[in-house]
């Protein structure tokens, strides 16, 4: 490996575990093992901790399974602690081959939490590590807290180093434990270690406490650390670790150093961990949120269409996205335009006009306005009704506490009247099921569901409108990979029935396009 390159471990598996409500089931862990060392290309992953649960030991022994076949065991991490050899036997009888030992890095840590002298703590650590090494693993070393050691106690560290740099450790692994680092403190820290231990392979593990996170990993690349650690979206206890994706970019676009991650795996990644996870990121969360290639200001769209002036090298495409242009009360001519061309659609310039000023009055009333309501507006600027080929003409839906949701549903196509009726895990899984057998008799399929969303004005009360949002898994012929449609009514059911109807006319239309 040359010496611009940057090693990434990615933990997780381990510390994106210690988010507040998240644990993932051994097939998960598996699965999510299997995508950031296959897919996403990443060097090492911290898999779990030793002796935490009988489902960590599951988990764990799963993925060693895996990448035993796969020739991978050696990438394959393990948290373990100065225990006397117990996480050491631990790691042994699941089949692993890599300790990470958690050490403390500073002198507080030390004397308060283990209560003993730094020598005592010495000691204890080089035992576990020749220990381990006996047994045929290989040792990394955390020096937990080590950036307050290095601020409060750098006799402490110093003598550490000086301890395990004649010992057979692998990587010394420097956590920013409370995310308290500025990037030129960490600069001074960096150099003096590096200075007085050249020969010692280094790891930086940030937390993100102050939002300093990427610029601090930035710092110690820069410095002549080998390796990063990770989690995909940032997870980790508090405010999270280092994000993935945006480490990925900056080693690309701010550095000389190169990584193996594949950008053509983040964001397909950041989805299946939000999914798993049940943690959303943020709408604005660089490269993976689902807003940051969106444009609203019209200004901008009209800069891109001249000549891309609104461009940075984060381009959608680097990612496998597209840039979409948001349409509401900002927009402007070049807005509209940049979706009229995306579906492929030429209006007359009144007709342009009429619709850019619907479209700013429902902005006004804070009534986002996605590509898929476009045809729905476009048929009220022409004063001629969207020819609505399916309509839901009836349905009865039965939820209460002692029985399974049940939903009759029948719908009317093109003059065919079909109903079915089915169970469901709840009320609209239930009317879904039911309008699948219905869909299946007039030989259409349904897309399958990706996100549901629900939103109540602040401060709403029972009676309020509720908008429903569901996006499908059902490409568009302008290129967009999803459509989004949406429903208001003061009934959430409702809500959601009336933006499956929108979806199941486009479907139809674009359906009758192909044709």
């Amino acid at each position: 490996m040359n010496n611009k390159y940057v090693e990434i471990l990615d933990t997780t598996l381990r510390d994106g575990e210690q988010t507040p409500g998240v644990a993932f089931a051994p097939a998960e862990k598996l699965a999510v093992a299997k995508m950031l060392y296959s897919n996403l290309k990443v060097d090492r992953l911290e898999i779990g901790s030793a002796r935490v649960s009988d489902g960590e030991t599951d988990s764990v022994r799963h993925i060693l399974d895996w990448a035993r076949q796969a020739g991978a065991i050696d990438k394959m991490e393990i948290l373990g602690f100065v225990d006397g050899g117990k996480s050491i036997d631990w790691i042994v009888n699941v089949g692993g081959k890599v300790i990470n030992l958690l050490a403390k890095g500073s002198l507080k840590h030390c004397t308060v939490q283990l209560k003993k002298t730094p020598e005592e703590h010495y000691a204890d650590v080089k035992q576990n590590i020749e220990l381990a090494v006996s047994k045929g693993l290989k040792v990394n070393v955390y020096l937990e807290d080590w950036t307050s050691g290095m601020k409060n106690s750098l006799s402490y560290v110093e003598g550490f180093m000086n301890v395990l740099k004649d010992l057979p450790v692998e990587r010394v692994m420097l956590p920013d434990t409370l995310g308290i680092a500025r990037p030129n403190e960490l600069r001074e820290y960096f150099k003096w270690i590096k200075k007085n231990y050249p020969d010692v392979k280094m790891d930086f593990h940030g937390h993100n406490d102050y939002g300093l996170v990427t610029a601090n990993s930035l710092e110690a690349i820069n410095c002549g650390i080998e390796g990063i650690h990770t989690t995909v979206n940032g997870l980790g206890e508090r405010t999270g670790n280092q994000p993935l994706s945006q480490l990925a970019v900056v080693i690309k676009d701010m550095t000389d150093f190169n990584c193996a991650v594949d950008e053509d795996e983040l964001f397909h990644a950041s989805v299946m961990i939000q999914n798993i996870s049940g943690k959303r990121c943020a709408w604005n969360y660089p490269v993976v949120g689902m807003d940051v290639f969106t444009q609203t200001c019209g200004v901008h769209a009209d800069g891109d269409k001249k000549g891309d002036l609104y461009a940075n090298k984060l381009l959608p495409e680097r990612f496998g996205r597209k840039r979409n242009y948001a349409l509401g009360k900002l927009s402007g001519k070049a807005s509209l335009d940049k979706n009229l061309e995306e579906m492929s659609l030429d209006l007359a310039p009144e007709i342009k006009a009429k619709l850019l000023q619907e479209i700013i009055r429902l902005g006004d009333k804070k009534k986002s306005v996605s590509v898929s309501d476009l045809p729905f507006l476009i048929a009220h600027a022409l004063k001629t009704p969207l020819e609505s080929r399916i309509k839901v003409v009836d349905y009865h839906i039965i939820s209460n506490a002692k029985s399974v949701p049940i939903a009759t549903v029948k719908i009317d196509c093109d003059g065919t009247v079909v109903d079915h009726c089915s169970e469901g895990d709840g009320g609209y899984d239930a009317f879904v099921k039911a309008l699948r057998r219905c869909l299946k008799e007039i030989g259409l399929d349904m897309p399958k569901l990706l996100d549901y969303e629900v939103r109540i004005p602040p401060g709403g009360k029972t009676d309020a409108l509720v908008e429903t949002t569901i996006t499908w898994d059902h490409p568009l012929p302008n290129g967009i990979s999803n459509l989004t449609t949406t429903g208001v009514d003061s009934d959430q059911m409702v809500a959601a029935i009336i933006a499956t109807e929108k979806m199941l006319n486009l479907v139809m239309q674009k359906n009758e396009k192909k044709s």
